[in-house]
């Protein structure tokens, strides 16, 4: 073999070579691509970040504390509601510790929130919904109480095994509560039923990233999402009243409530009716 045949084939097994070299370790980087990719895959999803989960039902925001004025009667009722609620929290433990000397009223709600102790997640809501609506008859207050518009602590529904639909939705709020569920995802929600024409209040619990609503016109569950009937209004938890609005990258379908809006509200959450039935207080044991 010549000296120059020789060179050439040097030079195509060198480069021959270096391909080889190339492609191995092409295919060792694919591979191994692959394999994080894959791991990556059969990686379990994490919890949505707390930051990022929808901080109100319906996606929905609320308006700084200086709309206060548009909260209208809205503030004094639920303020009324938590001072009785402090009373009926003694009552509770009252009654785990010494059930001989609860009251008929107690017994009923702790029957409710003992039932859901024994479910997990959304079963623990279904029972509270189930429960409340099923052992409580809608009634509206100006023919229970002889009121336009009264808000019921659970105890004070319990007695009298009657309510509208804030007195539903404050008992499974409270309820809930009791059962186990975080103040911080428990929610009030007043909201106007288009479908309706009419105001409406329901209780709403955050499970797993999502606004479930608790609706006493329906024993089954349902996601905000769902009801798009619900033009919502207020919500109310721990810190007190709030007026919502749709969130800035939405379109606005609606004007923000006004204090017009939440005087309306306080004047129609109940059907009309007659009658004069005082307030029983028999439920306390003070």
């Amino acid at each position: 073999m010549s000296k120059a045949l020789r060179a050439t084939v040097v030079r195509w097994q060198a480069l021959a070579l270096a391909l080889t070299v190339a492609l191995i370790g092409s295919q060792r980087v694919r591979a191994e691509d692959a394999t994080i990719r894959l791991a990556a895959l059969e990686q379990p999803a994490a919890p949505p970040a707390r930051h990022l989960l929808p901080l109100e039902p319906f996606g929905f925001e609320t308006l700084p504390q200086r709309h206060a004025d548009a909260r209208g009667g809205l503030r004094a009722k639920w303020r009324g509601v938590e001072r009785r609620l402090a009373r009926e929290t003694k009552v509770l433990a009252r009654c785990r510790a010494d059930r001989a000397r609860c009251p008929e009223a107690a017994q009923k709600f702790l029957a409710v929130i003992e039932r859901a102790q024994t479910r997990e997640g959304r079963a623990r809501i279904g029972e509270v919904n189930r429960s409340v609506n099923l052992l409580i008859r809608f009634v509206d207050d100006r023919t229970q109480y002889g009121v336009e518009d009264l808000w019921a602590s659970p105890l004070m529904t319990f007695a009298s095994g009657a309510g509208d639909c804030e007195d539903y939705a404050i008992a499974k709020y409270v309820a809930l509560r009791e059962s186990g569920f975080a103040p911080q995802d428990l929610r009030l929600v007043v909201v106007r039923d288009t479908a309706a024409h009419d105001y409406h209040a329901v209780a709403a619990v955050r499970h797993e990233g999502r606004w479930i609503i608790l609706d006493n016109r329906n024993l089954a569950l349902r996601e905000d999402a769902e009801m798009t009937q619900f033009q919502p209004l207020f919500v109310i938890d721990t810190g007190g009243v709030k007026r919502l609005k749709p969130p800035a990258h939405e379109p606005v379908l609606a004007q923000a409530p006004t204090a017009a809006t939440a005087t309306a509200v306080t004047a129609s959450l109940d059907a009309n009716a007659l009658g004069t039935t005082a307030p029983s207080t028999a439920w306390m044991l003070l």
